[in-house]
Order: structure tokens, then sequence, then C-alpha cells
């Protein structure tokens, strides 16, 4: 129940409370004051995730990082240009993806980390010597990086397509959502499944390692 907690209050305080917040401030202050207000929930997250666990949370950086880079594109102006902002910012966010593979660390390990960090309080440490340890682990955390950065970029294209022979008509406006909901709902579904696989392999090392600890002890040894 707790971890399960700790889950929807990531996913509101990074997902819902944003768009709450510019819904909110918009109609004040603009596109500018609304992305600005946006930023203040993950902002207030990371902030207390720093608090409790001595390290920034990766979802919530990631958030307001295109979140400022919405507000570099507000000067761009004009209904087309706006309806661009969006697709653009994924589309950045791809390729900060798949530049990080030449990293030693790259994004999704961060993000796998603070996951871990809110799953047990050892989380951190026990996920730093799992990186260390199992090839396959850190093998999956690249290739879900190639695959966010890949999917976040075809993402970013698909859209940029349907504004630019479609304009601002309604009709294209829910082309482009539906594209982006296609996207991201199955880089998450595939990255759970990833996920359920690797703890799998997690769970029956952990089970070889025990076996191999109660063989020496063992009559006939």
């Amino acid at each position: 129940m707790k971890l399960r907690f700790r889950y929807l209050s990531a996913l509101c305080i990074n997902l819902l409370l944003p768009v709450l917040a510019y819904r909110l401030a918009y109609p004040h202050w603009g596109l500018a004051g609304g992305l600005a207000a946006s930023a203040l929930p993950p902002i207030a997250w990371m902030a207390l995730d720093f608090a409790r666990f001595r390290h920034f949370d990766a979802l919530s950086a990631m958030v307001v990082f295109s979140i400022v880079l919405s507000l570099g594109a507000v000067p761009l102006g004009g209904p087309q240009n706006r309806a661009l902002e969006e697709p653009m910012v994924s589309g950045i966010t791809g390729l900060t993806f798949l530049f990080s593979l030449a990293l030693r660390r790259p994004i999704v390990f961060y993000l796998a980390r603070s996951t871990m960090a809110r799953e047990n309080d050892d989380g951190v440490s026990t996920f730093e010597q799992d990186w260390h340890e199992r090839p396959r682990l850190a093998a999956d955390i690249r290739l879900m990086t190639l695959v966010w950065g890949l999917g976040l970029i075809a993402e970013n294209t698909l859209r940029s397509l349907i504004v630019w022979h479609g304009g601002t008509t309604p009709r294209a406006a829910l082309a482009s959502k539906l594209v982006s909901y296609g996207v991201y709902g199955s880089l998450t579904l595939w990255t759970f499944w990833r996920r359920r696989g690797l703890k799998q392999d997690a769970e029956r090392r952990a089970a070889d390692q025990a076996s191999a600890a109660v063989q020496p002890g063992t009559p006939g040894h």
C-alpha cells in the first residue's frame, strides 16, 4: 500500500498537478505564466525528494526540462508554431535520450534509480550494486534509453507532419493527440514488460545465490 501511494503521488505531482496549475494560471498570466506555474509542483517534489533521499527525482527533472524547453519556444508565437511546440519538446527530449547513450550512465539509469529509491530505503545502493554486477540490467537500461529516444523522435516527426499538412484544424489537433497517446502508451507498456523481465531475472539470480550459499553446508560436501 505504501509503495502504491508513492507511485500515485509521483504521477499526480509530475503529471496531473502541472496540467491543473497550467489551466488555472493560463487565463490570468497567459502561456508563459501558465507554463511557469506548471513547473512548480515537480520542482517542489524534487526539493522534497532531495531532502528525504539526497537525490533529485529523475522524472520530475524530465518534466521541468520539458517545461523549460516549452518556455523557450513561447516567443515563436502563432497558432501553428504553438501546435508544433509540444512535439518539438518531445523530439528534443528524444535526442537527449540518444545522446545520453554516449555517457557512462544514460538517462534511464537515473529514472530507474529514482523508482528504486521510492520502493525501499536502500533501493539506491541496491540498484547501484546491480548496475555493476548484472550485465543484463545495464544492457536493458541502455536498450530502454534507445527505444524511448527513437520513440519520442518518431512521435515528434509524425505530429509535426500532421501540423504541417493539417494546420491547426480540430481534426489535425485530434490526430496529433492520438499519435501522442499511442506512442507514449506503447512505450509505457513496453517498459513495464521489460521491467517485469528484469525483476524476474533478479529473483532468479537471488535464488541461485541462495542455493550456492547452502550447497557447501549440505551433507556429502
